[in-house]
């Protein structure tokens, strides 16, 4: 295919938008348009998500069956997608439960 052709007037604009609408992902065009998230597909978007919640699954699971004393279990670090707004990564969450000091727990039980 000849780009020349739509100057030329052997190809329609039609025929060309639909031919760069339907470009292929590893594109020269697609990466310049939507850089390294056109890599990804909604698949790989999914499996990302279901490997982090499988991460937070068994971080508090740990956490809940960790001996009293011991050190917390460090948030696990959520798989990084690309493109824009992703470059943030979520941290623990802020409401984690506070382990009450011995005299709190004589005052509750008092």
């Amino acid at each position: 295919m000849d780009l020349l052709d739509w100057h030329r007037g052997r190809l329609s604009s039609r025929r060309l938008s639909v031919l760069v609408k339907h470009l292929p992902r590893d594109s020269a065009v697609v990466r310049d348009l939507h850089g390294e998230s056109a890599e990804w597909s909604v698949t790989d978007y999914l499996l990302a998500t279901a490997v982090d919640q499988l991460a937070e699954s068994n971080w508090m699971f740990a956490t809940v069956n960790q001996a009293e004393d011991a050190e917390p279990v460090e948030y696990p670090t959520p798989v990084r997608r690309p493109g824009p707004g992703t470059t943030e990564i979520p941290t623990a969450p802020e409401n984690q439960p506070q382990h009450p000091s011995p005299a709190e727990l004589a005052q509750f039980f008092a």
